[in-house]
């Protein structure tokens, strides 16, 4: 039997696929508890509608007085914590926290160096202290282990509430900068395979489905920033992304973030369609 081409733009109505189609699927899941520090890789993710991405930005360390009061919680710039585009060094540890025991470790150059259960005063202070040390001389005052209230995160904007990011993309700017993108540089929460290179940005104002439950509206693109450059291995400075992006594409958005309108069960390798 021989096989021909159909050409879907000209195929009747009754032959044209029905319901969602896949485009995509999820390669891996982050999230990142603490802002600046390690990110930590999940096989599975429970999304609320209208949450935020589970355990995600749930504290921050305050880089001197930044004016954030837990009572009444607003957005602050990343500028006022420790954070990956000033402070490269933070990449060079390795940070993780237990959500059943609130307690955070890091490590550094395969020691642990620092441990602090962040529910109680001196857990923090033990974190603040080795932040003191670790980051004297990038820091405006003393550090501060800040945690989120119920309902507010440590993003980096009033509409992150879940990121993510297009692996072609990333392969792209490989090609344009001749060296290895790695793509946690830009510390996603979902990462996408299947797509084309940027298709991500047509996505904006366009709902999507992922696994059984989950629908995610995508709201904007992501403007990236100089902690894009710092690898997150070797924590060394070595790439210009967003003047890459500039440069080649006339913009320095790479990704997005969405709003979770209905809420459910994620996990690496669920399809990821487009709600037409």
């Amino acid at each position: 039997m021989t096989e021909s081409f159909v050409d879907p733009d000209s195929a009747a109505p009754s032959e044209l696929p029905e319901g969602p189609i896949a485009f995509a699927s999820v390669a891996s899941i982050y999230r990142y508890p603490v802002k600046g520090l390690t990110p930590e890789r999940l096989d599975v993710a429970e999304l609320a509608a209208g949450g935020y991405f589970p355990g995600d930005r749930l504290f921050a360390i305050e880089n001197g007085p930044s004016g954030f009061l837990a009572e009444a919680p607003a957005f602050q710039p990343k500028i006022k914590f420790l954070m990956l585009m000033r402070n490269e060094r933070l990449a060079a540890l390795e940070a993780h926290y237990e959500d059943a025991a609130t307690t955070l470790s890091i490590r550094h150059e395969g020691s642990e160096v620092a441990r602090g259960d962040l529910s109680t005063e001196e857990g923090r202070a033990a974190i603040e202290l080795f932040f003191q040390r670790y980051a004297r001389y990038e820091l405006r005052g003393a550090p501060k282990v800040l945690a989120a209230p119920e309902g507010f995160r440590f993003v980096d904007t009033t509409e992150g509430y879940v990121s993510l990011i297009n692996l072609a993309s990333c392969q792209a700017l490989e090609a344009m900068t001749g060296k290895p993108v790695d793509p946690l540089r830009f510390r996603a929460n979902l990462y996408l395979a299947g797509m084309e290179p940027w298709e991500e940005m047509d996505l904006v104002g366009h709902t999507i489905e992922i696994g059984e439950q989950v629908r995610l509206k995508i709201t904007e693109t992501i403007v990236r920033c100089a902690a894009t450059n710092v690898d997150p291995v070797t924590a060394v400075r070595d790439l210009d992304i967003p003047g890459t992006l500039m440069r080649r594409l006339g913009h320095n958005h790479c990704g997005i973030f969405a709003e979770v309108v209905s809420g459910g069960a994620i996990a690496e390798g669920d399809a990821v369609r487009l709600r037409l």
